[in-house]
């Protein structure tokens, strides 16, 4: 499927974006590769194919659930210019 200049100088008006002829030359030549390439790929047999969730068969190893920080959340608060029933009072922002 061709992009010509065309297509990317209307792309462009609508977007707001200025483009000198060079440069929609260039953005037009990289859509037009860019969608022979997608062209190419959709073209590939995949029906054999089991879908993956990674490339490598790799497994994420997980750390122990342990807590790591002690409790200072009364600590904290009692810096707090107001709280109630352990949450941080703050002014209305929104009317």
């Amino acid at each position: 499927m061709a992009f010509d200049k065309s297509e990317v100088e209307k792309v462009a008006q609508l977007a707001r974006l200025h483009m000198s002829e060079a440069e929609t030359a260039e953005v037009a030549s990289r859509i037009t590769d860019i969608l022979a390439l997608i062209d190419q790929m959709q073209s590939i047999d995949t029906d054999g194919v089991e879908p993956l969730a990674h490339p490598l068969d790799v497994t994420q190893p997980l750390r122990e659930d342990k807590v790591t920080e002690i409790d200072r959340r009364d600590e904290l608060q009692t810096l707090a210019p107001a709280t109630e029933d352990g949450l941080y009072l703050v002014p209305k922002v929104i009317e």
